[in-house]
């Protein structure tokens, strides 16, 4: 039992807890004095060139662009298609057996 940590006199170390609060204390010290304590990284009010104004570009190129796609998709700026035109419905004759020859040339 040579090492600490096993040793009874550590055993009852982290038993109570004013012991773990002051150590908690001790860290929390010990983090303050690491930090330094020069000049800070982060403005404290936003800058509106790199925080708000790309956005705000970005908004208005998706917004140019919505409206130019709108804009060449209005039918009104494309010339119409001429509709196809219709033969009228004539009424025609089929040859007799024609059903006949039919359901044989489907059966091959």
């Amino acid at each position: 039992m040579d090492n600490p940590r096993l040793s009874g006199a550590t055993a009852g170390m982290w038993t109570h807890a004013d012991e773990y609060v002051a150590a908690m204390a001790r860290r929390r010290a010990a983090r303050r004095d690491r930090e330094p304590t020069g000049r800070r990284t982060q403005p404290e009010a936003p800058r509106f060139g790199l925080s708000t104004l790309p956005y705000l570009v970005l908004i208005a190129a998706l917004a140019g662009l919505t409206v130019a796609i709108a804009v060449m998709a209005f039918p009104g700026s494309q010339p119409r298609a001429k509709a196809p035109q219709i033969a009228a419905r004539e009424q025609g004759v089929a040859p007799p057996g024609w059903l006949d020859e039919a359901q044989r040339e489907f059966r091959r």
